[in-house]
């Protein structure tokens, strides 16, 4: 979502610009591309490769050669200069590049580099910080030969410890010893000498074979060492194939990331990777990677792909193997970079590519599972807002809820442009829906945007427009103090009965627009998890337009962060985002996705109100609807299984440790099993429906909403309510 202007570009220009770069900006990673980086399965292959990119360099081809020696370009020199110079004119924060600035930015790449605490010593960490006031003036001047010095400290620790590990798998561990190993030491010390840090990396080794073992016991210690030794020499070649380019990158992405998490830089060679790509058809899975310490990650699923249909497929899921076809081999992608992983997951359309999947909060070699798909365009029809009825009963009447679902704010662009009367957009397929809904004679509507990550502003404003009769939607701050009043285009409403919007930790940008703005003017309830807080609008800068003369290889371009949203009521949507009127519990972790779970997130502010007039609150009855869901859910099987989910989930999220007792981990692995297969068996044998013997027995369609269960529920209670209170107001009339 943004509302900037671009050198004269109108909105729509500006937007189908960059409306798909954006989705990617907003949660880029901090080092470069090749080693940590974010990828949308969407695009074809140009032609078949996947077995070229499956094939695994040897040991000796990634085995350490001299270090090539990093050296700045002219286009380092002015591209660091430039972005400087930018950030603080046009940062919405107003950011200062000194000595404050400098102390952050050091701690910050340092902490890319090494999140895990595993490369490093802390010798180096004291010895580097002989930076912590110098690399402003080295932005500013463009002399960044300090941050290779840093990098090549780095790579150098990197060769040894994973020639280290390479070395280490020719002797078949003792699993029979009870000694544990600390996967998470985001919040540790760095080791403080060469033994400790080996010591690390020796019961990082073993714990890697144990997750292997644990994943497939059928394979023996030759094949689980094969796997490590591929998995070991593709992360040691992509070390020694960083080149300058790479690491200036990173380095200018933890840059702008020190500027809040939404800014970023994109290098000419990467800027014009993504623009060809983003020039191909929509094929793929339909989803958004990460890179994280050297797992694939799932950051969402992208609706209307392969992936949203068959349904399993969950943000925070890590991608182990990857295999082509039905009956293909799979290959184990741990540790390589993204770009390659992309490439082998990606192809052409109607062909079948398996992954090996480790669902998120998950220890590692647990609950793995093989996930076919057929990849394919993305499906227009199955992004698109959909409806249903559902009917619920509540004192013996049958209460007709109508449930609409919007994956996401879209507008064919291209078609209003063109002057298109019909032209595709969320508000005019939402539009049709509620009216068919009303037709059927609905007592009241739920608008579910669980995992609506936004879109168009356009069409939050219009959206909301279909519920409220009149006013402004939402407020637009500039750096420069300037404030936009985004007002209600629809002039009358289209619904106005009992309303409640579902959200979640997903919902984001737009669709906390909308949802605050149904909340400020009280026309509806807002039910389910705190949003996720994005409220912020970035422009985008080609930096060749601000030195067109200069006569080097581009320089990319540039994401700065340069206003706020606020809510009509004067707070912003930064940062806390929506909070819900009567909350449901999730298996989404708060703590871990949300935009307050990001280092230098912008802060939630408030400014003035704007003049609004919202209808009667709901305070006189929002206590009853709490109390009346607490007890129902109470007595709902499937909501306390939910709970029981959730309660295992949280327990598992706080484990930073392993034990390396083969077994111990057996135990524990199958205790867990039971505990799942229990808890399943016992939500079924409320519900009346065959125990399983096995959780490979579950089917999908058996899986309950709980959560748009609950939604329906309580819109029922609100139109129950609505209903009294019409009914009491019709006899004093009378």
């Amino acid at each position: 979502m943004r509302n900037a202007r671009n050198n004269g570009k109108t909105e729509a220009q500006l937007m189908k610009q960059t409306e798909s770069y954006y989705r990617l900006s907003t949660l880029w990673g901090l080092l470069p591309q090749k080693f940590l980086a974010l990828a949308v399965l969407l695009l074809a292959a140009a032609q078949p490769y996947a077995q070229e990119v499956a094939a695994t360099p040897s040991v000796d081809a990634a085995t350490p050669s001299v270090d090539e020696e990093l050296v700045s370009s002219e286009r380092h020199y002015q591209v660091a200069r430039l972005v400087t110079k930018l950030s603080e004119r046009a940062h919405y924060a107003r950011v200062r590049i000194d000595n404050d600035f400098s102390e952050t930015l050091l701690d910050n790449y340092l902490e890319a580099l090494d999140v895990n605490r595993s490369f490093f010593l802390q010798s180096d960490i004291d010895e580097l910080r002989r930076y912590r006031y110098t690399l402003d003036n080295s932005l500013r001047s463009g002399d960044i030969q300090p941050v290779f010095e840093i990098f090549r400290r780095y790579r150098e620790h990197a060769r040894n410890n994973l020639a280290g590990a390479l070395a280490q798998l020719n002797e078949e561990p003792d699993f029979s010893l009870d000694e544990s190993y600390v996967f998470d030491r985001s919040d540790s010390p760095w080791p403080a000498d060469e033994a400790e840090l080996q010591e690390l990396w020796r019961k990082r080794v073993k714990n890697d074979i144990l997750s292997l073992k644990l994943a497939d016991p059928e394979k023996d210690y030759a094949q689980h060492v094969e796997t490590l030794t591929k998995r070991y020499t593709r992360l040691l070649k992509r070390f020694n194939e960083l080149d300058a380019d790479d690491v200036f990158e990173g380095f200018m992405n933890t840059v702008t990331h020190t500027l809040d998490p939404h800014s970023s830089y994109m290098s000419p060679r990467q800027s014009e990777e993504y623009r060809i790509q983003m020039s191909l058809s929509y094929q793929g899975i339909g989803a958004s990677l990460q890179l994280d310490d050297e797992i694939v990650t799932v950051l969402n699923i992208i609706p209307g792909g392969p992936a949203a249909i068959d349904g399993r497929l969950k943000a925070t899921d890590q991608i182990v193997s990857v295999a082509q076809g039905e009956d293909g081999e799979p290959v184990d992608v741990v540790g390589w970079s993204l770009d390659d992983v992309v490439q082998l997951i990606r192809g052409p359309a109607n062909t079948v590519v398996q992954l090996q999947i480790r669902p998120g909060g998950t220890l590692p070699g647990e609950s793995e599972y093989t996930l076919a798909l057929v990849r394919n365009k993305i499906k227009l029809e199955e992004q698109a807002a959909n409806g249903k009825v559902m009917e619920i009963g509540r004192d013996g009447d049958a209460y007709r809820v109508g449930v609409v679902s919007v994956p996401s704010f879209y507008q064919d662009f291209d078609a209003r442009s063109r002057g298109e009367a019909d032209y595709v957009s969320t508000t005019r397929d939402v539009e049709r829906i509620v009216k068919e809904l009303v037709e059927d004679d609905i007592d009241g509507l739920v608008l579910d945007l669980r995992g609506n990550g936004g879109g168009h502003l356009s069409e939050a404003t219009a959206l909301s427009g279909l519920f409220i009769k009149n006013g402004p939607i939402v407020q637009l701050r500039y750096q420069t103090g300037k404030i936009e009043i985004h007002e209600d285009p629809i002039p009358s409403q289209v619904y106005d009965g009992p309303l409640v919007v579902l959200v979640d930790r997903f919902s984001a940008s737009a669709s906390e627009i909308f949802a605050a703005a149904i909340q400020d003017y009280n026309r509806g309830l807002v039910i389910g998890q705190q949003t996720f807080g994005k409220g912020t609008v970035q422009h985008l800068y080609l930096l060749d337009q601000y030195l067109p003369r200069l006569d080097v290889d581009g320089l990319g371009q540039l994401t700065l962060t340069i206003g706020k949203y606020y809510r009509v009521t004067g707070g912003s949507t930064q940062n806390r985002g929506v909070i819900p009127d009567i909350e449901l519990p999730s298996l989404v972790d708060s703590s871990e996705i949300g935009e307050n779970t990001k280092p230098r997130a912008l802060p939630w502010d408030q400014i003035n109100a704007t003049r609004f007039r919202p209808q009667s609150r709901f305070d006189e009855i929002l206590g009853e609807l709490n109390r009346e869901q607490i007890a129902r859910a109470a007595g709902d099987p499937d909501f306390q299984a939910l709970l029981e989910n959730i309660e295992v989930a949280e327990v598992l999220r706080k484990q930073k440790a392993v034990s390396l007792n083969l077994q111990v981990r057996e135990q524990e692995q199958q205790e867990r099993r039971n505990g799942r297969l229990e808890r399943e068996n016992v939500r079924r044998a409320a519900r009346g429906l065959e125990p399983l013997e096995s959780l490979e027995g579950a089917n999908e369609e058996d899986q309950p909403d709980v959560l748009l269960n609950q939604a329906a529920e309580i819109l029922t209670d609100l139109a129950a309510q609505s209903a009294s209170n019409s009914a009491v107001l019709s006899d004093v009339v009378r």
